[in-house]
């Protein structure tokens, strides 16, 4: 009989398609920049995320019309690209956050009483 082991070592792979919800988050209550926001992220308790997975991302969710985006003068060097939500963007993350939700509970529903055993 062969043993099949899930290996879960890399936590960027349980991150997988949750990140675009988790940066929706962390603009919605301000305007922020790429490099703020994963910064945010990392004080949150992400993994180091850099900035050439958020940039991708924040161009995909833009594209999308969940976010907008204004460019203001840095004091310290070019240019930054601020992102704000959109009205779209506010119930594309209320929508994230519940299904993000449900899973939660699912998962919890099936390790209760086994705690991972």
């Amino acid at each position: 009989m062969t043993r099949y082991v899930i290996r879960l070592n890399d936590r960027t792979q349980l991150l997988k398609g949750t990140l675009e919800g988790c940066i929706l988050q962390v603009i919605r209550g301000e305007e922020a920049y790429g490099y703020e926001i994963s910064e945010k992220l990392r004080m949150a308790g992400f993994p180091a995320v850099s900035e050439g997975t958020i940039y991708p991302l924040l161009l995909r969710l833009e594209k999308n019309g969940l976010l907008t985006a204004t460019y203001r003068d840095s004091p310290y060097g070019p240019r930054r690209k601020y992102y704000r939500l959109t009205e779209l963007g506010e119930v594309a993350l209320k929508d994230f956050y519940r299904q993000w939700r449900e899973l939660v509970s699912c998962v919890d529903r099936l390790f209760a009483g086994n705690e991972g055993e």
